[in-house]
């Protein structure tokens, strides 16, 4: 799945030119999200446009978009959820089965 809208992802995504939608990306496995990724803002007054958008505060991120304003190249991210491809793979009722040290409300140490 790709080109979520912008008001359901996270404000470093980067827009579509109309900024209607976020150049990110799902892969769905089975049913289940596997893989987030997306292009991120990498220009300063862009990214505070977009904080401002999502209904946050740019002072809240001072350090943050400061880090934008010595340059920084075009760029992205993605993250894959290991226990979640195991979980799907194998037909797993639950993650926590896929998980070595899986946490809940009754367990937080291994």
């Amino acid at each position: 799945m790709t080109e979520y809208p912008t008001g359901i992802r996270p404000f470093y995504q980067m827009p579509t030119e109309d900024w209607r939608y976020t150049k990110s990306f799902d892969l769905i496995f089975r049913g289940l999200e596997l893989v987030t990724g997306a292009q991120r803002i990498h220009d300063p007054e862009m990214l505070v446009t977009s904080i401002k958008k999502h209904g946050l505060s740019p002072k809240e991120f001072k350090d943050y978009i400061d880090l934008f304003k010595y340059g920084m190249p075009p760029h992205g991210g993605w993250g894959l959820g290991l226990e979640r491809f195991t979980k799907q793979w194998l037909g797993l009722e639950n993650v926590r089965l896929a998980t070595l040290f899986p946490r809940d409300v009754k367990r937080v140490k291994p």
